[in-house]
């Protein structure tokens, strides 16, 4: 396969950006090679600037739902370009995305809009303190939220792929206002509120951890998150940047029956435009200024082209009825009978497979994966024109666009490793 055109752009690179990549994952540091730079994009397809057609299973990281390039969103974002691209004040498509997300997600009771999913979860978390007058977080090691300081602590996604434990820049006292627990450990829940009950204003999770791989959460861990939350007066926030329109039309929460106090939206929200939402119920909103005296703003929030984009996104899932079924269809047909050496997580559209056989429910069973062994899969796949996420502790994302001989040559592509 030629790469020389994305060699030599990362050399280029490499001279005026860290890495030469905007955003670490795509350095290919965990799978060795030439990251593929990319030249265009269409439906299940992408192409790399050395002529390189490949399947993608990345998705742009998860807002491709319908595809690239899908004609609708197209439409709406030309139609966007034509009224302004920022005006720094109000418009009423921003209430009109507003209105399809609370529709959708009723815990969403009020809503603000922001630039991304790391500015949505660093936001619930001044609120959630606002909200409560305590200090501390709780997350999950494995989970990530975004780049915000507090929530570097084992934070999994890209710095478990670095092998970076804990990041250098973030001040100790930023990081001892969080305590990190093992996923899917009540008995460590339960412990923590035992000894810190009084101080922890949020609990914060991906309820479908998609950023050490796809791993799912047990009834009973999902049940002591209401229980400890409600009794000790936390609130519970569901990090649902990923998992959003994802996995069901109404998220995670949705699909679990779990109602959080806060939600963080991103991703399939602003189809294919950067775009962050967090909201929750309105006596917890109303914190957020210019109401309350938490304050958030952004110049760029709720601009017109990415709510544009996110409005026709969320329109079509809303009419397409059959959507979610045909991803299922779709996803469970991919990941159906794979080698035994794999362990296959999966929920919808969203899958990971582990080079582990140890049930991944956690970090450290993540981490059991043979990640060597997974860097030759990478790129053995990529030979075979299928772009795969360049890390074990990503999960891959299926979309509408994908068709029944994507699916075929996939499962071929990955028989043929082995």
């Amino acid at each position: 396969m030629n790469t020389a055109r994305s060699e030599a752009l990362l050399a280029r690179g490499q001279e005026l950006v860290p890495g030469g990549v905007n955003s670490p994952v795509r350095a290919f540091r965990s799978v060795g090679g030439t990251p593929r730079f990319m030249a265009k994009a269409n439906g299940a397809r992408l192409w790399d600037v050395d002529g390189n057609e490949y399947i993608d299973f990345i998705g742009s990281w998860g807002p491709m739902l319908l595809g690239h390039r899908h004609p609708e969103i197209l439409a709406a974002i030309e139609d966007a370009l034509t009224i302004g691209t920022s005006f720094g004040a109000p418009t009423e498509r921003e209430i009109e995305l507003a209105e399809e997300i609370r529709d959708a997600v009723p815990s969403m009771e009020m809503i603000r809009l922001v630039n991304s999913g790391t500015e949505a979860t660093m936001s619930a978390l001044r609120v959630a303190r606002g909200f409560t007058g305590r200090d501390l977080t709780i997350k999950f090691e494995g989970c990530y939220h975004g780049h915000v300081d507090s929530l570097l602590v084992k934070a999994g996604s890209g710095m478990a792929t670095l092998g970076i434990a804990d990041t250098a820049g973030v001040p100790k006292a930023f990081a001892d206002t969080t305590l990190a627990l093992p996923y899917n450990n009540v008995e460590a829940l339960e412990q923590a509120f035992a000894a810190h009950g009084d101080e922890i204003a949020c609990v914060i999770l991906e309820p479908v951890v998609g950023n050490m791989g796809c791993v799912l959460p047990t009834p009973e861990f999902l049940g002591a998150l209401v229980a400890e939350t409600r009794k000790h007066g936390a609130l519970l926030i569901f990090d649902e940047v990923m998992t959003g329109f994802r996995v069901a039309p109404g998220g995670a929460q949705s699909l679990f029956g779990v109602v959080p106090d806060l939600s963080t939206f991103g991703k399939v929200i602003g189809g294919g435009l950067p775009i962050g939402a967090y909201g929750g119920r309105k006596e917890i909103m109303r914190k957020v200024a210019p109401v309350g005296n938490v304050y958030q703003a952004g110049t760029l929030s709720g601009n017109p082209l990415a709510v544009s984009a996110g409005l026709a996104m969320l329109r079509n899932i809303r009419k397409d009825t059959g959507l979610y079924a045909r991803l299922e269809e779709k996803a469970a047909a991919l990941c159906a009978g794979l080698p035994s050496e794999f362990t296959v997580n999966r929920v919808g559209s969203m899958f990971t497979l582990f080079f582990t056989q140890t049930p991944v429910v956690d970090y450290e069973t993540a981490k059991t994966s043979d990640t060597a062994l997974f860097g030759k899969f990478f790129h053995h796949l990529l030979e075979q024109g299928v772009y795969f996420p360049p890390s074990q502790f990503e999960a891959a994302f299926l979309s509408a666009a994908h068709t029944d001989a994507d699916i075929e040559h996939t499962r071929k592509a990955i028989a043929s490793f082995f």
